[in-house]
């Protein structure tokens, strides 16, 4: 497993609520690649609820949606937008879990969509929520005016902590 680095870093106005570190209200997700898989291990918190003890629906979403545009990031090295979400909710996610973790690969790919798959496990390994994420992937050119250049993996074998 490497951990991946973010190459949005020290993009000026970068602000993701998704993945920037420094955003003070966000979520602060890393990944990791692991084989085919992308995975980042996230610890919810209470402010991130929905009713109480259970975290908020549009949250976990987030989760999933975050994390394909992450697998597009590094396995086709290009920048995109979410061009279609479909998630199943199928257990409860309760903010005191101790981690949870997602993971998504690519499922197909079609000229310029690619359908991610996206699973969302609680700390016993069940599986909560499920999501498919359709991402219209952008060429490099545009990419490139996005400010994305590529993704990289430091070293090899690294633990996610």
């Amino acid at each position: 497993m490497r951990r991946i680095k973010n190459p949005w870093l020290h993009k000026e106005g970068y602000d993701c609520f998704g993945c920037a570190p420094e955003n003070p209200i966000g979520l602060h997700m890393e990944f990791f690649e692991d084989g085919d898989d992308i995975l980042c291990f996230w610890r919810p918190q209470e402010h991130f609820q929905g009713w109480i003890g259970v975290l908020h629906g549009g949250i976990i979403s987030t989760l999933i949606d975050e994390t394909a545009g992450w697998v597009v990031m590094r396995k086709i090295q290009a920048a995109g937008m979410t061009a279609r979400l479909n998630v199943s909710f199928h257990k409860a996610l309760h903010s005191d879990e101790v981690q949870i973790t997602i993971r998504a690969k690519i499922q197909d790919r079609r000229r310029n969509v690619v359908t991610i798959h996206v699973t969302v496990e609680n700390a016993h390994n069940e599986v909560c929520a499920e999501g498919e994420v359709s991402y219209f992937v952008l060429s490099e050119e545009k990419s490139r005016e996005m400010g994305f250049t590529h993704c990289d993996v430091e070293g090899d074998n690294l633990l996610p902590f």
